[in-house]
């Protein structure tokens, strides 16, 4: 073999080499690309029939008009943000239907509640999250289902939509 050969024949092996070289890493780019961003601490996770949409923090929050009602078993006023608006941050409106699911629920405190989107558009249900005295929200409302603080649910960590 000729010494040019030889020497066309490492350009080539050097060029193949860095060819596979350079496609593993763009394989391992594409990969860590399509991995989900974690969440910030504390933030609301909220699904889409099965797929997350977004997350929710205290600072979103804060353009969000806020409500109000007084708990009648104690007298106390519960303030916060309707369930409804906060979807509809992360939800288009015409995503959902009267019938469809919300489901919030909170791992830490094994809860859960369910009502429907018709339920949490109406202004006068007071379906809403108010804020804990630890700083967490919590789903209070004046539905029958959800109007005691036995029913409420605290420490949310979980909204997940099902359209039907």
């Amino acid at each position: 073999m000729s010494q040019r050969k030889r020497i066309l024949l490492a350009i080539v092996i050097l060029c193949v080499l860095v060819g596979v070289i350079l496609g593993v890493d763009a394989l391992g780019r594409l990969r860590t690309a399509s991995v989900p961003e974690a969440p910030p601490p504390g933030s609301i996770p909220i699904y889409l029939d099965g797929r997350l949409v977004g997350n929710i923090t205290a600072g979103d929050l804060e353009p969000i008009s806020k409500v109000s009602f007084v708990d009648e078993a104690q007298g106390v006023e519960q303030n916060g943000w309707l369930l409804r608006d906060v979807i509809l941050l992360r939800v288009a409106r015409d995503k959902l239907k009267p019938g469809s699911l919300i489901h919030v629920s909170s791992s830490s405190r094994n809860k859960a509640a369910e009502v429907t989107w018709a339920e949490a558009e109406e202004p006068a249900n007071r379906v809403m999250f108010d804020l804990s005295n630890r700083g967490t929200l919590k789903l209070v409302s004046l539905l029958e289902k959800l109007d005691t603080r036995d029913e409420w649910v605290q420490d949310v960590d979980r909204i997940e939509v099902t359209t039907r």
